[in-house]
């Protein structure tokens, strides 16, 4: 009697309203596997999740193939002791082997509905078809979202079609959407079309006492693992606005505003793949040095790729340091749910100023930036939002920390 496969799930635990999908099998067929060893990569719409495999063996069955939707503890595989043969990936486990009869031309493979995946599964029933009725292109014949799109006969395939020819001779190139694009911009449009009424403020800030703490504590702070980034000066600014404005730091809910006791503080960071938002625990509890070591330890990796799911779960408030990457000007929509307010800070420059002193104007150059506040106008009216933001700015023009 042989000894029974182990089952390959998902992570059961995982944070309502997030997805999941496979990014990619890290093992193929009929591989061996270790214990413990990295075997499937799930990119949900914030971090790429590795899933360990539990028990040495060869991996024997594929059930769920490169970007296919999964749902939290979803069977993804199985794994036969050592020495068993493996099932190609959607093939029944029973499948006789090939013999050497002659072989006989089988029928065209139709995938059939429990093999298509959710997606695809949504648009079938959206348009009234069968798994029979589309021609499946996918691996194993399974059917993709553009097989039924392209269905002959339907709207979107003649569409579809339609659009195929005329880039015909073109160069295009098609890019299929991650998980993360995906949630990125429905979440984009669920925020400003139907979550919250959007108002934005803008202030203009001075950094000159900001550049010169920096200057004068650099490199002693550098040397305990905490260089000093703009970005860190940001936060504690931030810290001080939600202290003398807590509805920033809140959520609207039907019956009642929800003011969060801490700051668990978003910071908004780009990736090839999207925007990431790691949260800093605790913000209100932390000084400048370690805010900067706590924004380091994350941005580093959330580039390298090692983000747990909890890095990016609770934040309460956010920061888009925008302008890092060049821009002068923008105004973040609120993005993470449960949020009322979202900062947004452009890139520095030295602009010229008039300044009064003693009674006389002058123009100085002095270093800038321009910063917006948007916010959920339901939490907070426009008065509440300027004095966020009037003391956001004067606490970096006045810098003493």
């Amino acid at each position: 009697m042989s000894e029974p496969s182990v089952e390959v799930r998902a992570p059961a635990e995982q944070q309502e309203g997030t997805r999941s999908q496979v990014l990619r099998w890290l093992k193929a067929l009929g591989e061996p596997v270790s214990e413990h060893e990295p075997l499937i990569e799930l990119e949900t719409d914030k971090v790429t999740v590795e899933v360990a495999a539990p028990a040495a063996g060869v991996l024997s069955e594929i059930l769920k193939g490169e970007r296919d939707e999964v749902a939290p503890g979803e069977l993804l595989g199985r794994i036969a002791p050592a020495g068993e043969r493996g099932q190609p990936a959607g093939e029944p486990a029973g499948t006789a082997a090939p013999s050497a009869a002659p072989a006989r031309l089988a029928p065209a493979r139709t995938a059939e509905p429990m093999r298509a995946s959710p997606a695809v599964r949504r648009l079938l029933a959206e348009r009234g078809l069968t798994a029979a009725q589309v021609r499946g292109t996918g691996p194993g014949g399974r059917i993709t979202v553009d097989d039924v799109l392209g269905h002959a006969g339907s709207p979107a395939g003649m569409a579809l079609r339609a659009e195929a020819r005329a880039a015909a001779g073109s160069n295009v190139r098609r890019v299929p959407h991650t998980a993360l694009r995906t949630r990125i911009a429905a979440r984009m449009v669920e925020s400003l079309l139907h979550t919250a009424p959007h108002v934005t403020t803008v202030f203009e800030v001075d950094l000159a006492a900001v550049l010169e703490h920096r200057r004068r504590h650099r490199e002693a702070l550098a040397s305990r693992g905490a260089a000093p980034t703009l970005t860190a000066y940001f936060v504690r600014a931030a810290v001080a606005a939600i202290q003398a404005v807590p509805e920033a730091n809140s959520r609207w809910t039907d019956a009642a505003l929800e003011m969060y006791a801490g700051v668990d503080f978003g910071i908004a960071t780009a990736t090839p793949e999207g925007l990431v938002v790691p949260v800093l625990r605790s913000a209100e509890t932390l000084d400048l040095e370690q805010t900067a070591r706590g924004i380091a330890e994350l941005v580093e990796r959330t580039r390298a790729g090692g983000l747990r799911p909890e890095d990016v779960r609770g934040g309460t408030f956010t920061l888009s340091n925008h302008g890092v990457s060049g821009s002068l000007f923008a105004t973040p929509i609120i993005l993470p749910a449960g949020q009322a307010a979202i900062l947004g800070v452009g890139k520095l420059e030295k602009r010229a100023v008039v300044m009064a002193t003693q009674g006389e104007d002058r123009v100085e150059i002095r270093p800038r930036c321009y910063a917006t506040l948007t916010i959920d106008h339901r939490v907070m009216d426009g008065a509440r939002a300027n004095r966020f933001m009037q003391v956001f700015a004067e606490r970096l023009a006045g810098w003493t920390e």
